[in-house]
């Protein structure tokens, strides 16, 4: 493992209590960071939170991220444990199952555009006065091949990925010189928890188009994310990330 200097940086990491925000928050604390993890399973993140506290200093939220006051309160909390944020990772995201479009029912579609793109638009709208105030900070928005693609049977989570990677380039430009970047990363489909919302036939289908053959790990995934949140990505903004193992045709 290549070692990242993170001193003193402090990261939110949303959906922090496993997979692949998992991982990123155990990358951060090795490079000698302190996280606080997000998520609204309470259970989880008291494990996780033990498990990961060997190698640092860990935080918890118990928060529903599209309920605007909670992200407001578990901010407060977590400024007040570690007195600032320069590092944010939205990453916390679901499926919601896979069915062809017209079959899909409206309250599902709503969900995952909820947690996979509102709610990373209010994590970035509270914490932005904060990174604007300290004038650094590094966003890193968890997206999906899938948003350049457009799975078939998945096109409320293609269509929420893809609204994160516009997010993820406007938002970078609107702060492209208050040393504040904003990237996002379009990794192939990950063997984690997640695969219980999708069908076998749409896993066989995402393994058939990956010309590795086989599924990204989140250490992986992890690498790369806390690259883009170090300072040694200094003129990187509005970025799209490929990590899909050969998938993207651009």
């Amino acid at each position: 493992m290549n070692q990242l200097d993170l001193r003193d940086r402090v990261a939110i990491v949303t959906g922090g209590a496993r997979g692949i925000g998992y991982s990123v928050a155990e990358r951060i604390l090795r490079s000698g960071g302190r996280v606080s993890l997000w998520d609204r399973d309470r259970a989880r993140l008291d494990e996780a939170a033990g498990q990961l506290s060997v190698h640092g200093q860990v935080g918890t939220a118990a928060v529903e991220l599209t309920n605007d006051a909670q992200v407001q309160s578990a901010l407060g909390t977590t400024l007040d444990r570690f007195g600032k944020v320069d590092i944010l990772v939205n990453n916390a995201g679901i499926t919601g199952g896979n069915a062809p479009t017209w079959e899909l029912e409206p309250a599902v579609w709503r969900q995952v555009l909820e947690i996979n793109l509102v709610a990373p638009f209010l994590l970035s709208r509270a914490i932005m006065p904060h990174m604007l105030k300290q004038g650094y900070g590094r966003i890193v928005n968890v997206a999906s091949v899938a948003g350049k693609e457009g799975n078939p049977n998945a096109s409320h989570y293609s269509a929420s990925k893809a609204g994160l990677i516009a997010l993820t380039k406007s938002l970078a430009k609107e702060l492209a010189t208050r040393n504040i970047l904003v990237n996002c990363v379009t990794p192939a489909a990950a063997k984690t928890e997640m695969f219980a919302q999708m069908t076998p036939a749409h896993i066989e289908f995402m393994l058939s188009k990956i010309p590795m053959n086989r599924f990204v790990e989140p250490h992986e995934i992890a690498a790369l994310i806390c690259w883009l949140a170090s300072e040694d990505c200094s003129f990187s903004t509005g970025g799209v990330f490929d990590i899909s193992g050969g998938r993207a045709t651009y």
